[in-house]
């Protein structure tokens, strides 16, 4: 009895010690600045409610008290076990979005969330980061020689196109525009040539009016506001026009917290969430929201230096995957908001009000982080080398 004791006391602190390794491994520099970005967000929220932590500031905190945790169990599971689970990942999400057709929570005219009591889940988000896991280990098990023929190209475009049809049938034509994106650059990056994602292009191009008339109205008036919101200022073209006035307004410093004009009066729509961004500059001023990007800026390097410094190929995969939805979401956000780009209802990760993109943000920082640790893991390209 006394030696089972003894034994089980030292598995434990075995357990333990590889434990704190991993804990020590996690560039804690990344988590303090990303801290940086999520309390603006609290602050923004906690302003966009004019100086109170209900409805929006106070659910967020408990969504970071909730993911934050998880984020650190992520980045520190055998990367392995992700490996294992890409495409079981996969999966399971492609019937949530087959399960919203049942039993979606309709909200602004889309049918895109289910309701599980303490979070509306948005099974496009979490698809975004279980097709980067999915192409990783696909793209991880191809020999070289056969990147370059189509054949072996057909399972991975499968992949990206069920979900991408899908999620464009909610309508959700931001997520669906990543979910393309993001794969693509992956498809890049694996080493896929140039001429392929030319035939690509000019594909597209050509069924052009084919994709236009199938567009949905609302998703029409879109890029023609972007074109020229001007023509409907008081309707489809209001909320960019908002947008651009309140972005101006803030100069360099801002009107200050719970000051912004546009953001408190409720001229600016979605301010929580889409619009987070335009209410910062109002309030906070050019200054802050250039060190905000300087800092997504860092992030974006740490996911690329990443995947440069990884030893297997699903570790460069999984990193540049992630870097590149970081990118995107923060690209398409600010471009939108600066009327740059059509608004397609895309958030910024870390900032925006809302569980599902809080939750898919924080579990990407994880992989990514994962990567990072486990840069020198040997990973078989056969199942059996994974025991």
């Amino acid at each position: 009895m006394a030696n089972n004791v003894i034994i089980f006391t030292i598995l434990i602190m075995y357990e333990l010690k590889q434990l704190f390794k991993k804990l020590s491994q996690i560039p804690w520099s990344i988590i303090l600045i990303m801290s940086f970005i999520i309390f603006t967000g609290l602050a923004l929220l906690y302003s966009a409610a004019q100086g109170n932590m209900n409805p929006w500031a106070s659910k967020q905190l408990i969504h970071f008290a909730i993911f934050l945790p998880l984020m650190i169990m992520i980045s520190i599971v055998n990367i392995k076990i992700w490996y294992r689970l890409s495409y079981l990942s996969y999966f399971l999400v492609i019937i949530l979005l087959l399960l919203i057709e049942l039993f979606g929570h309709k909200a602004m005219g889309a049918v895109r969330w289910i309701n599980l009591g303490f979070i509306r889940l948005q099974p496009s988000e979490l698809m975004k980061l279980c097709l980067v896991l999915s192409l990783a280990r696909y793209f991880h098990t191809m020999s070289y020689n056969n990147i370059g023929k189509i054949y072996y190209l057909l399972i991975p475009v499968a992949m990206t196109l069920v979900p991408f049809l899908l999620i464009m049938k909610q309508p959700d034509l931001g997520t669906a525009i990543i979910l393309l994106a993001v794969a693509g650059a992956m498809f890049f990056a694996t080493g896929v040539s140039a001429k392929k994602f030319m035939v690509v292009i000019i594909c597209m191009c050509a069924l052009g009016p084919v994709i236009w008339h199938n567009l949905y109205d609302y998703q029409q008036k879109r890029v023609l506001n972007f074109l020229s919101p001007e023509k409907d200022a008081l309707g489809s073209g209001y909320n960019i026009i908002q947008s651009k006035i309140a972005i101006g307004s803030g100069g360099l410093w801002g009107k200050g917290l719970i000051n912004g004009s546009q953001s408190q009066l409720d001229f600016l729509p979605e301010h929580q969430t889409d619009f987070i961004f335009t209410m910062m500059a109002e309030e906070l001023g050019f200054i802050y929201c250039t060190a905000v990007i300087i800092v997504y800026g860092i992030i974006i390097m740490f996911g690329i230096y990443t995947s440069v410094n990884s030893r297997h190929h699903y570790g460069r995969m999984v990193a540049i995957g992630v870097t590149s939805l970081f990118f995107l979401h923060i690209l398409i956000n600010i471009a939108m908001v600066m009327g740059m780009m059509p608004a397609v209802g895309v958030p910024l990760p870390l900032l925006s009000y809302g569980g599902t993109i809080t939750m898919t943000s924080l579990i990407g920082i994880g992989l990514l982080i994962n990567c990072y640790i486990h840069n020198n893991v040997y990973i078989g390209r056969q199942a059996s080398e994974l025991l």
